[in-house]
């Protein structure tokens, strides 16, 4: 999968990813027809980010929530 390229079906794929590392146990919470292109960018750095690390403490869980949260479409 090219994620160099802002596509729908690319943000569909990161929120699947973020969703399952993370184990998001409210999975409507987010959806990825929530995020659109514009957001592309800051999106792929989650991301990358969450993909990177192996655990994540309750905090970083929640930040980056919230920062998914801020990035959906108003």
């Amino acid at each position: 999968m090219d994620l160099t390229k802002k596509t729908a079906d690319n943000i569909e794929y990161m929120i699947e990813k973020i969703k399952n590392k993370l184990k998001i146990l409210n999975l409507g919470a987010v959806k990825p027809s929530h995020f659109d292109e514009e957001m592309y960018e800051e999106l792929k750095e989650i991301f990358d980010l969450v993909m990177k690390k192996t655990s994540f403490s309750p905090n970083e869980m929640q930040a980056i929530a919230e920062e998914l949260g801020s990035l959906r479409k108003k």
